[in-house]
């Protein structure tokens, strides 16, 4: 991975309960986060008491690179938001103005966090569809806007894969949201559960209380029988 790549947008915490329908209970259990990037879910649900990892390729970089790169991209981001401000649900988020404070005030919490959670083992460099940690070790693992989202740029057998991996690693598995940037539900959706079924997973589509892009109201669950 080279960081130039790179498009660092980080999601607060509240989202990541919206967006996966978290329970009490569910964040009493042991949580990877797969593909976190700079979101502040890590150090939020720490600072709760909540036993979380994160995974992302990016990790393998120092703070201070993922810190200019987020200061590159943020404008680019923003002016993104603003032309294609039709796809989405200004609700939760108001405007794209609230929604860039919500992102950087995430995303300066993770930075803050950044070195000592790799100290503490809770920041992994590590990507889909090979992950480094052992069968079972999570009770969850939830993956935010990869999966799925970009299936122009993530074939069917690289999703297949990646999700077999995460089934490998943690008993549940949520993944949202099931739509491609074009909001309509992803090509490799319906690919993906019948195989997971064949392997005696058990997968269904949820409804989430999240909304934001246009189209994304529910996520995948897949738990292993």
């Amino acid at each position: 991975m080279e960081l130039i790549n790179v498009v660092p947008w980080g999601r607060s915490f509240e989202e990541y309960q919206a967006m996966f329908g978290l329970s009490e209970g569910d964040l009493s259990k042991r949580i990877l986060g797969c593909g976190d990037g700079p979101a502040s879910f890590n150090v939020e649900a720490t600072d709760r008491g909540c036993q979380v990892t994160s995974c992302d390729p990016v990790y393998q970089f120092q703070v201070d690179e993922i810190r200019r790169r987020i200061d590159e991209v943020y404008p680019e981001i923003m002016t993104k938001m603003r032309q294609d401000a039709d796809k989405y649900i200004w609700e939760s988020l108001s405007s794209v103005e609230h929604l860039g404070e919500v992102r950087m005030n995430a995303m300066s919490r993770f930075l803050a966090d950044f070195e000592a959670g790799c100290q503490q083992g809770r920041y992994v460099s590590a990507s889909l569809p090979s992950l480094s940690f052992s069968g079972s070790e999570f009770d969850l693992a939830l993956c935010s806007h990869y999966l799925f989202l970009y299936s122009d740029h993530v074939d069917g057998t690289a999703h297949l894969k990646s999700m077999r991996e995460l089934c490998r690693v943690a008993t549940e598995v949520r993944v949202f949201p099931i739509v491609s940037l074009d909001g309509e539900v992803s090509k490799h959706l319906d690919q993906v559960m019948t195989a997971l079924s064949g392997d005696g997973i058990d997968v269904t589509l949820q409804p989430v209380n999240y909304r934001f892009q246009k189209g994304a109201t529910e996520m995948l669950v897949a738990k292993s029988v």
